[in-house]
């Protein structure tokens, strides 16, 4: 089931599709990583590709859950951060194309809001 979008920021990137799937940087064109369809709830993601250009996505839908902040980190599964709490992937992100980032993130599944950052 397709999910309807309510708030949807995208600056200096764009997705492969409506609210998901690859990421890349507008500016040079490369894939900065991978958004999982149907297991996040909410995103905002900020980074600097190693082209120079600063990216934001933001993210979330109408019928996102009200959120938990946690401070429990995500799991890494084959190159995903994954919730820790049922193991599914939310998001990869390239930290090989990007010279920094900072995310939150939240799973659909345990309501609960994640954050990371690589500088």
């Amino acid at each position: 089931m397709a999910r309807i979008i309510k708030n949807k920021e995208l600056v200096n990137t764009r997705l492969a599709t409506n609210y998901g799937g690859w990421m890349y940087c507008d500016k040079c064109n490369e894939n900065i990583g991978y958004l999982c369809y149907s297991t996040y709830d909410e995103l905002t993601l900020q980074y600097q590709c190693h082209c120079g250009s600063k990216g934001l996505a933001k993210l979330n839908f109408i019928d996102s859950n009200i959120v938990d902040n946690c401070n429990d980190e995500l799991i890494i599964i084959k190159n995903r951060l994954c919730c820790p709490n049922d193991n599914e992937p939310l998001i990869t992100i390239l930290e090989n194309k990007v010279s920094n980032y900072e995310l939150s993130i939240t799973c659909k599944s345990c309501n609960k809001s994640y954050r990371k950052k690589m500088e």
